[in-house]
């Protein structure tokens, strides 16, 4: 369990990023660990997979998957934001991050070997991207798992109503062709819930 002085530590580093680069934050606290548990749930438990994270912030579902990954798997967390990768390279020392755009995916696994992945797990606030990024990403995350992995992201729920949201998941339901949705996770600020999603259809 996290301390309270690492947990002080998350919100100045999530505060801080926010404040430097406020058009890529898109979410306004890091996610709880409800939230984080449900993301964690598509990340093996057996065997050696390796594991990507995309916009890992703080790092509070980074956590939780550490503590489900067994030992000898891979744990690559994809950062565009300097400062919270060097804040993530300080916290957890077990994770490869990579200072990279998730857009650019498949070229920074190929260039740290990582072929095979079990499960992407996305933080990435898709509000802030257009049509045409979000769909770049979602390929992207398409030809990183292939046809045996999963993909995991989420949304918030006051979000649906929006126009941006509806697009989004139409986008998914076209990229994959199996998305489940999780219940609402209420003990997270805002709520929200899980899109979880297998075969991509660009693999």
């Amino acid at each position: 369990m996290p301390t309270r002085g690492s947990r002080d530590g998350a919100r100045r580093a999530f505060l801080a990023a926010a404040v430097r680069r406020p058009g890529r934050i898109g979410a306004v606290y890091p996610s709880s660990p409800q939230l984080a548990g449900a993301l964690a749930s598509v990340v093996p438990s057996h065997g050696r997979p390796t594991v990507v994270e995309l916009g890992p912030g703080t790092g509070s579902v980074s956590a939780v998957i550490a503590d489900r990954l067994p030992a000898g798997s891979r744990h690559l967390a994809v950062e565009l934001d300097p400062g919270m990768a060097a804040y993530l390279r300080r916290t957890q020392p077990g994770m490869e991050v990579v200072d990279g755009d998730a857009k650019e995916l498949t070229t920074l696994l190929a260039d740290r070997s990582a072929h095979e992945v079990d499960a992407v797990v996305s933080g990435l606030p898709w509000s802030l991207f257009g049509e045409a990024g979000q769909q770049a990403i979602l390929d992207q995350v398409g030809r990183a798992i292939g046809g045996g992995g999963a993909f995991a992201t989420f949304a918030y729920t006051h979000t649906l109503p929006m126009s941006t949201a509806r697009r989004f998941r139409r986008l998914l339901h076209t990229s994959f062709d199996e998305v489940v949705i999780s219940r609402t996770v209420w003990r997270n600020l805002p709520p929200a819930y899980v899109y979880v999603c297998r075969r991509p259809r660009t693999a």
